[in-house]
Parts: C-alpha cells; sequence; structure tokens
C-alpha cells in the first residue's frame, strides 16, 4: 500500500489502527496455488487463528479457500462468512469430546491429535470420517515458542505410537480419511520439511481409505529488508513430483491439502499508531505510542520484528530511537531502532500487521482495542468498529457490597 493511503485511512478512522490491503492476500494466495499447479487436486484452508476478521474470511472464500480451525466459535465464524462444512477442518487441542461432538454434527472435518479422544470418539461415531494429526519430531520452524513438530510438543500423536494408533482404528473400525502434520512456523529449511513429508507418506500407507494429505504449513515471510523466507516455489517443484509418485504407488488421486495462516495475510497488514511523546533519557530516545502490547504482542511475547516506519516523515533524517507503547510496565515494540525523525504527532506504521496481532489483542489496563480496516478496490472498509468503553464493561455483573 502506498503511504499516503496509509495516512489517509489514519485521518478518517483514527489511531491505532489495523489495516489490511485485499490485493497482498489475493496474490499471496495465488502464489501458493501456483507453486503447486501440477497437483491434480490441491486444498488451501487458511488458518483462521492468524486473523478471524469475518470480511477476511469472506475474501478468502471467493477465492475458493477453505477453513483450518482450532475452536468451535472459529467454526462458527467460518459460516457466518459463508463456508460450507465441508470446507472446514477443525484440529482441536485438549478441548473436550463435548466440543469435538458438536463440531461433527455441524459436517465439519475433524482432525484428532490424541490417542485418548481418538478411541473415545471412535467407539462412538465410528463412520463419522476423522483425519490423524500425527507428530513427526521433526522441527522445520525457527523460533522454538511457535515449534510444534518437537519431541515434547503437547500437538498430535507421535509417530512412535503408531502401532497403538492402528489398534484403536482396528478396533473401533473407524473411518480414517486423512492424515495430518505441522512441524511449526517459520519453515527455515525446506529439506527438513520435505524428511518430515516422507514420515507423513510412510505413515498413510497403513491407512487404505483416505481421501487427502494435510501437510500443515509454517511458510516463512520476510520481516525486514533481505530477510530470508521459505522458496514455496522450490518447495512446490519437489514436494508436488514426491506427492504425485506416492498416489500413483497408493492408488487414487488424494488431495494435496496446507493451512497459511501467516503466508496469507501477514505481509497484508499495518498496524497505525500515533506518536503521544518523544522523550530523551540519559541513555535512550523512547517514541511513546498511543498503543501498546495490548494491541500488538507479538514482539514482547516471543521477540518477533516488525519493521516500524515514520510515514508522516518518511524522508527525514535517520534517528535512532527505542518505540515504546503506554501499558503500565515494560512494553517495548523496538530497541535502538534506526527510524526517520519522529516529532508528537507522527504516525508510525508497524509491518507484517495481518497474522497473530489483532487476534492476540486485549483489554489489558481496561483499554479498547483498535478498529480494523480493509483495503479493497482502492477504497478503505471499516471491519471492525473501534471498541468503546462500555464495550469493556457490558458484561460485568456490579454486585452490591
Amino acid at each position: 500500500m502506498e503511504t499516503k493511503n496509509l495516512l489517509s485511512l489514519a485521518t478518517e478512522f483514527g489511531c491505532p489502527l489495523y489495516v489490511y490491503d485485499a490485493e497482498k492476500i489475493q496474490s499471496q494466495y495465488t502464489r501458493l496455488t501456483n507453486a503447486f499447479s501440477k497437483v491434480k487436486s490441491l486444498r488451501i484452508n487458511y488458518a483462521v487463528k492468524a486473523l478471524s476478521n469475518i470480511s477476511v474470511l469472506k475474501l478468502l472464500r471467493q477465492m475458493n479457500s477453505g477453513l483450518d480451525t482450532v475452536s468451535i466459535q472459529e467454526v462458527q465464524l467460518g459460516l457466518i462468512a459463508g463456508f460450507a462444512p465441508h470446507d472446514i477442518i477443525y484440529t482441536p487441542n485438549g478441548v473436550s469430546m463435548e466440543e469435538i461432538e458438536e463440531v461433527a454434527a455441524m459436517g465439519v472435518q475433524i482432525n484428532i491429535d490424541n490417542l485418548s479422544i481418538l478411541e473415545q470418539f471412535g467407539a462412538k461415531h465410528p463412520d463419522t470420517p476423522v483425519c490423524i494429526r500425527i507428530n513427526p519430531h521433526v522441527m522445520a520452524g525457527g523460533n522454538s515458542n511457535i515449534s510444534v513438530g518437537h519431541i515434547d510438543s503437547k500437538f498430535g500423536i507421535s509417530i512412535h505410537q503408531m502401532p497403538h494408533l492402528l489398534r484403536i482404528v482396528e478396533n473401533t473400525k473407524m473411518h480414517i480419511n486423512g492424515i495430518h502434520m505441522h512441524t511449526g512456523s517459520d519453515i527455515l529449511d525446506i529439506e527438513v520439511f520435505l524428511y518430515a513429508a516422507e514420515i507423513l507418506f510412510e505413515a498413510a500407507t497403513h491407512f487404505k481409505e483416505l481421501e487427502f494429505l494435510d501437510f500443515g504449513s509454517g511458510f516463512k515471510v520476510p520481516y525486514k529488508k533481505d530477510d530470508i523466507e521459505t522458496d514455496v516455489e522450490e518447495l512446490g517443484k519437489k514436494l508436488t513430483r514426491r506427492f504425485n509418485e506416492f498416489c500413483k504407488k497408493y492408488g487414487c488421486e488424494l488431495t494435496l491439502a496446507f493451512e497459511p495462516g501467516k503466508f496469507l495475510v501477514s505481509e497484508a497488514g499495518y498496524f497505525l499508531a500515533k506518536v503521544n511523546v518523544v522523550k530523551q533519557t540519559t541513555s535512550t530516545v523512547f517514541a511513546g505510542v498511543d498503543s501498546g502490547f495490548n494491541h500488538l504482542i507479538r514482539p514482547m511475547l516471543y521477540g518477533s520484528q516488525h519493521h516500524i516506519e515514520n510515514i508522516s516523515n518518511p524522508k527525514g533524517k535517520e534517528r535512532f530511537y527505542s518505540v515504546v507503547g503506554y501499558i503500565c510496565e515494560t512494553d517495548t515494540f523496538a530497541s535502538n531502532r534506526r527510524i526517520a525523525e519522529i516529532t508528537e504527532g507522527d504516525i508510525l506504521c508497524f509491518r507484517n500487521a495481518g497474522a497473530y496481532c489483532f487476534s492476540m489483542a486485549s483489554n489489558y489496563n481496561s483499554r479498547t482495542r483498535p478498529a480494523e480496516v480493509l483495503w479493497h478496490n482502492s477504497k478503505g472498509h471499516l471491519i471492525r468498529q473501534r471498541e468503546t468503553f462500555e464495550d469493556i464493561v457490558r458484561n460485568q455483573v456490579v454486585i452490591d457490597l
């Protein structure tokens, strides 16, 4: 998006503000489908947890995306956005059997990652198609805080528990129609990912009525200039060749599924915040904005980096700043960062703010959450109103003491 458009939106809708570029989401989706264009049956299931605004979900539905959900509430959002139940896969972790059964009754594809739950569900609902989530014990991701394929992960059924898994399936006569894995976020080494894929292929040979193999996602996107990213084109060539070979050996054409979240929406997102104060101390110049980790927690939670620009003075002389928020404890977006000279009232733009940003926002310090805008067809569309104080107190029950 152009700077002038972002500034215009900040003026129109106020700050802090989340902005999503629909064209970027569409181009990322097309890039991924093009990379796997030689797969006869490809399914992209957008990971709702990355950014769950209904208008964004509707945009993805128009592109023929499915949905990857992790809660019954995400399933409900998908249905509101117009997705058919069969276009949604539900991969919970640690939820109740009652929730799983409620989602299954909606006609949504169930994905189970726990032997106990698998046995319970299979005994009660043997005719309901179920996907099994395998933990290959392979880490293809770069951030240990968000990798999920390692041996101590709470996610998935260990590949070493395959004999037990097969006994459950045989005893319950349940219908297994898919095998799934997810190695974690920020895939750095394609060869490691392909190694994990071989484990999934081997697991799949134990099941004769599969319809799809789901390879998760975790494609890394660039967060700064010259940053490394997953080469999805190279991955597409290598995995397509191997997948097609497997399908031929298996005896039928399976669907290859992915569940991208960050890859589709991260670079499409911009977070705009206004500078409240510029504070010089004995060692640092702080730029304090009208936001905090209540709106964008990723830098404080697991050290993520978001490129920050002063879009009010983009050609100004660069100085070093620590950009901090207004939350009443350590609340740092960036330390000692080169940014065009900042004055109070300037608008700072945080890049890569589409994934796991608004969706992780809170009302900490009793602050309201920002508005969201979708930039679509060269126009800003308000897709979530800014919260008010009334929203914060709405569900509180004040008792007489």
